[in-house]
This record gives C-alpha cells, sequence and structure tokens, in this order.
C-alpha cells in the first residue's frame, strides 16, 4: 500500500490548475461512472494543455477526481458545497452513517498500456472505492465544522486529513482513495519511473 510520494525521488514535478472547470455531477449513471468521466474529461483537458511542442520533457501526466456517493443512491454524486448551507445539508446526510467515496484517476504518458490518440500519448484510468463510516455530528460539531470551512472544495463537504478525521473511519478500501488518489494507479507510476531508470 502506497504512503506518500518519497518513494520517488529524481523527478521534477510540475503541479499546475486546469483553467477548465470540471463537468458538475448528475443523477444519470452510477457516481463510479460519473467519477471516471470527470476524470477523463481532465484529461483531455490536461493533455490539450500540455502535450505540446514547448513541453519536450513531459513524460506524464496524473488527473484525478473524487466523488463522495449518497449513502441512499448510487447516482447521486455529493460534491463540493456551493456554500454553508449546502455544506451542513451534505454533513447532516452523512452523519452516522456509511457511504462510499470514489476516486478515479488517470495517467497519461508516452509508453504503458491504454487507450492511444494521433500523437502517441497513451491514457489510461482506474477507479477505486473506499467505505467512510460517520459517528452522529451534534449540533456544536457541525457548527463548528461549517465556521471552520474546512468544508470548501471537498467532495462531500469534508477532508478526512482534517476536521472530519475525529468523527469518521475507513471501513474499507484506503486512505489514499478517500484523499482523492487510486493506489493502483500510484503503483502504475513506480512502476513506470523504475523502468525509466
Amino acid at each position: 500500500m502506497m504512503s506518500d510520494f518519497s518513494e520517488i525521488d529524481e523527478i521534477e514535478v510540475l503541479f499546475s490548475i486546469l483553467k477548465e472547470p470540471e463537468p458538475e455531477p448528475s443523477a444519470v449513471q452510477e457516481v463510479s461512472l460519473q467519477v471516471e468521466s470527470s476524470c477523463m474529461h481532465k484529461a483531455r483537458n490536461a493533455k490539450s494543455e500540455f502535450v505540446k511542442g514547448e513541453n519536450p520533457d513531459l513524460e506524464m501526466i496524473v488527473v484525478s477526481d473524487t466523488l463522495v456517493e449518497d449513502p441512499d443512491d448510487s447516482r447521486i454524486a455529493l460534491g463540493k458545497p456551493k456554500d454553508k448551507i449546502s455544506a451542513a445539508s451534505t454533513l447532516i446526510r452523512l452523519s452516522g452513517r456509511r457511504h462510499k467515496v470514489w476516486s478515479s484517476t488517470a495517467i497519461i504518458s508516452r509508453d504503458g498500456r491504454g487507450s492511444e490518440d494521433s500523437r502517441g500519448w497513451q491514457t489510461k484510468v482506474w477507479t477505486d472505492f473506499a467505505i467512510v463510516e460517520f459517528d452522529e455530528i451534534g449540533v456544536e460539531e457541525l457548527e463548528e465544522l461549517i465556521g471552520s470551512g474546512s468544508w470548501i472544495g471537498k467532495a462531500g463537504g469534508y477532508d478526512l486529513a482534517e476536521n472530519a478525521s475525529s468523527f469518521s473511519r475507513i471501513i474499507e478500501g484506503s486512505r489514499e482513495t478517500v484523499l482523492g488518489f487510486s493506489v493502483r494507479a500510484f503503483d502504475e507510476i513506480k512502476k513506470s519511473l523504475s523502468r525509466q531508470r
């Protein structure tokens, strides 16, 4: 199981935020398919933005997306709350219950397997889930969570690495999946880098 990126050395890593907004979740398909579709959307945008002649040393692009599945409906994604009211509503919905967190990670590279485009880049996607259980969230805890702003930009309105760690636990799957990254994709990155050495 992966712990962090400390095992990977001698790599120049570029972190960038894509200019294109990610698609909004919809209830048309299962959340597992929604997150994969969103990740592929990000992968296409990343390719068009970074796979150009001015990046000749670029070997790999990694994009990821995470959605929280409603405890009662596998087609409803609890995305990033837009304001305090939607954050509180989402946290109340998850309070005292178990839910799935889906993370999809795409690796776009010049070598490896996956669907290939006309420029020789391959894209491979992994989608994993974890099951998270929440304790009952009391009124004071809820007010503290909303007031802290820890819900901002977080699928499901919480961050397991921050405030939510005091009232939630992973029942199945990995911490990395809940934090937004497929463990299988990380394993693939390590294999790819070891082949290059």
